[in-house]
């Protein structure tokens, strides 16, 4: 089974459990003839998650269940929160609707009859949700970009890391700089790249002892290097463009230090990926009157890959032009199981990614209460560039999910089409996660 929210929080500390004194069992560690479950777990800040389970001590119908709950972080002991009666098999179940889980908590039921049985208490996992926002969407090497966002719930004067994705797989983040929130739970964090590239980027809260780990939705900023005044390279489309794509490099090339164009001179269009050296795309070919000059880079010379350009002059004297970045952008698909589905039943989502991404992660992500992207599940492409996951759900109402593959020296990340699934009614307790 892939590894869900909890993967973010490896961070996360232990949980300290309040007992409440009128309640020697408050917390219990199993169960005395009446199982509970929770889902989905963990969850995103805000999510609805359904609580369930059986009383499977005679009488097992219409009887009562009292729910009780432990907030992590409050300082307080269990309080009760809700009751429900049993159907003809025992069956029970609790919906705690949306934008009322926002913190890690526990669980427990208790009969509130004649049997006096408790559950086994189930620990309920809150991601905290991050927003991301940066000021500019291209910039030059060397000058700030300022990313912004908040963390919800609140977490005042905490701490955010601001990260870039490092390595070909898309798991690893590197931390750039850290900043402590505001007191409304905002960040601002400035930051310049020396180098021009396409860094994606996210902001990862670490957790606390109120919410596990959460990180924002990943964003690409494109970093070019400043240009060369009188040899100006540019791409159009700029800065990204689809996998199997063309595009047209051009610019003017004028006389050294100056701004009278340079003619008929020979110039020829060099490239290169990452990690490799750069080599002869095309040309060369002699600039215009008006010292202009263009190259078309389509069918066989469309990258596959992000890549370097550079113009050079092929006589002497030497002249280069800035290094100019043209990122190529993955391509997700997504198909769910159904469009529909019950309160704690499943949808499994596939599809593919090219160009072919084997070993590299990929994250289901969910549209969290702050009406931002979050990821919810993640995993890792297959040797045929595929993926599934699948998704249980708490509470009913219309979601909304997209697969997203991280960017990295390769590709620029990519997200799927949305797939909207509505949940209406109760999955027959059947079909449920098994309860213990």
């Amino acid at each position: 089974m892939r590894p869900r929210l909890a993967v973010l929080a490896s961070l996360l500390a232990a949980l300290a459990v309040t007992v409440v004194p009128s309640l020697a069992s408050a917390a219990p560690h199993h169960n005395r003839g009446l199982t509970i479950n929770a889902t989905p777990n963990p969850i995103l800040a805000g999510d609805g998650v359904l609580i369930y389970g059986q009383l499977n001590t005679a009488p097992v119908g219409n009887q009562t269940i009292v729910l009780y709950h432990h907030i992590s972080g409050s300082h307080e002991g269990y309080t009760q929160i809700g009751s429900t009666t049993t159907n003809a098999t025992g069956f029970y179940e609790f919906v705690r609707a949306e934008g009322v889980v926002l913190t890690n908590r526990s669980w427990f039921v208790r009969e509130g009859g004649i049997h006096g049985v408790h559950s086994r208490t189930v620990y309920e996992r809150v991601a905290a949700q991050v927003s991301l926002a940066a000021n500019v969407t291209t910039a030059d090497t060397n000058h700030p970009v300022l990313f912004t966002g908040q963390v919800a719930p609140d977490h005042p004067f905490g701490r955010v890391l601001l990260q870039e994705q490092d390595g070909l797989t898309g798991n690893d983040w590197v931390t750039l700089k850290s900043a402590r929130l505001g007191a409304g739970s905002n960040f601002a964090i400035t930051y310049r790249w020396r180098r021009p590239g396409m860094p994606a980027v996210r902001v990862l809260f670490r957790g606390d002892d109120r919410d596990i780990a959460g990180s924002s939705d990943p964003i690409t900023v494109t970093i070019e290097q400043t240009q060369v005044a009188d040899f100006t390279i540019n791409a159009s489309p700029a800065d990204v463009i689809p996998f199997g794509s063309s595009m047209t490099i051009s610019g003017v090339l004028d006389k050294s230090g100056t701004t009278a164009p340079e003619p008929n001179t020979l110039v020829t269009l060099w490239g290169h990926t990452a990690s490799q050296p750069y080599q002869v795309v095309a040309g060369p070919t002699a600039t215009a009157m008006d010292g202009s000059y263009s190259f078309s880079v389509a069918g066989a010379l469309a990258p596959s890959h992000n890549e370097v350009y550079q113009v050079r002059t092929e006589l002497p004297p030497s002249r280069d032009s800035a290094q100019l970045f043209e990122g190529v952008r993955d391509i997700v698909t997504i198909s769910p199981s159904s469009n529909g589905s019950m309160d704690g039943g499943s949808v499994t989502f596939t599809g593919g990614v090219v160009p072919i991404k084997v070993g590299h992660v990929i994250y289901l992500q969910k549209l969290g209460t702050d009406d931002n992207w979050h990821n919810v599940e993640v995993g890792v492409i297959n040797a045929n560039s595929h993926y599934s996951f699948t998704w249980t759900f708490g509470a009913v109402g219309s979601k909304q999910f997209r697969v997203r593959v991280p960017g990295g020296p390769e590709n620029v990340g990519a997200a799927s089409p949305t797939e909207a699934v509505t949940v209406t009614g109760l999955a027959p307790p059947s079909s449920l996660p098994p309860a213990s």
